[in-house]
């Protein structure tokens, strides 16, 4: 009971915190710009709560639903003669703040992935100081070997090393390493493989040497280790697309709040490691060019920047209440079996 009960609030909290860091973006950025704010709220549904802003006349809200929020911009869905209009600011302004949501959710991945490297002991090389008992790569491969590139991916980390591995060497790959002084490309090289979800990944068999800790190297791997989520990120859609990645392997709210819940109780990194990778999940899903998402409208954008005029409102509106509907109904599933996944267990 107890423990069922820090898993709703640690996910709440997660989520309102995703959330708050997604629109204030939009916010903050939408005021910089000079945009009259209409609202400004978090979570969907019926209100619990607001309040009204007596210098800008913006409502400020709380609502039930912790699943979203939006700001709501003066000039954002209706044509308007106001200075302070969203439609009435340059391309590249309305650029910016469609962009800022998405981007601070990167920003704040990036802030939590420095203090969960800040955290651990290790720094990973790429280097390989020993192999693993029973190894299969130690046919191909060396102790010594600092790997480069993994199937033509260059990589600077042994985080960047595994999540290549396990990503792609679930069938024999290429890896470039430097040996000796000379960089050489060593073919079809083979690892170990498991199962999760359906989905075969790839098992990296060595262990990595590691790097002393210095302010250099911190920030190095804070970076890499980010953009490696970032990367992470984008080959599961991709996976998910081209049917490599399974239903099964999606997971709505109720997937995710078992996954924080499981966090919770592992540790903080474990925790904050769930968060650090679901903003940056969120800042890059945000950035598809599809319909409702701000990538769709960055690209509504960039169609009237060729055009050089805006589309018309109702056709924006259409092709946006289309694409809501379109992701609530993807969403309304994907909860569906979650759900029953929790109920079979």
């Amino acid at each position: 009971m107890w423990g069922g009960f820090i898993t709703v609030i640690s996910t709440v909290l997660v989520f309102g915190l995703l959330i708050f860091i997604h629109e204030y973006g939009h916010f903050i950025t939408a005021r910089f710009c000079k945009v009259g704010i209409k609202e400004f709220a978090i979570g969907m549904g019926p209100k619990l709560f607001s309040w009204k802003s007596k210098k800008y006349e913006t409502k400020y809200g709380m609502r039930a639903l912790p699943i979203g929020g939006f700001v709501s911009m003066v000039g954002e869905d209706e044509d308007s003669d106001s200075d302070e209009a969203f439609c009435n600011k340059s391309i590249p302004k309305r650029m910016l703040i469609v962009l800022a949501g998405p981007l601070m959710n990167l920003l704040l991945g990036f802030l939590l992935m420095s203090v969960i490297v800040l955290a651990q002991g290790k720094l990973a090389s790429t280097t390989i100081a020993q192999f693993d008992d029973n190894a299969v790569s130690c046919d191909k491969l060396q102790e010594g070997d600092r790997i480069i590139s993994v199937d033509g991916t260059l990589v600077f980390t042994g985080n960047d090393v595994a999540y290549e591995i396990m990503n792609k060497g679930y069938e024999p790959i290429d890896i470039k390493v430097e040996r000796s002084g000379e960089k050489i490309l060593i073919e079809d090289v083979s690892f170990g493989h498991f199962e999760e979800s359906g989905v075969t990944f790839g098992n990296y068999d060595f262990k990595f040497l590691q790097e002393e800790r210095t302010f250099g190297s911190i920030v190095k791997h804070s970076f890499w280790r980010s953009v490696s989520t970032v990367k992470m990120t984008f080959d599961s859609i991709v996976s998910l697309v081209t049917g490599r990645f399974g239903l099964d392997a999606v997971s709505g709210p109720v997937g995710v709040a078992s996954v924080v819940g499981s966090a919770v109780k592992t540790g903080f990194v474990s925790f904050l490691y769930i968060v650090t990778v679901l903003s940056i999940n969120l800042g890059v899903f945000n950035l598809i060019p599809f319909p409702a998402l701000d990538g769709g409208r960055f690209l509504f954008l960039i169609i009237e920047a060729i055009r050089r005029k805006p589309m018309k409102k109702e056709t924006e509106s259409a092709i946006n209440f289309a694409g809501i509907v379109i992701l609530f109904g993807f969403m309304i599933f994907v909860m569906g079996k979650d759900i029953f996944k929790l109920i079979r267990r």
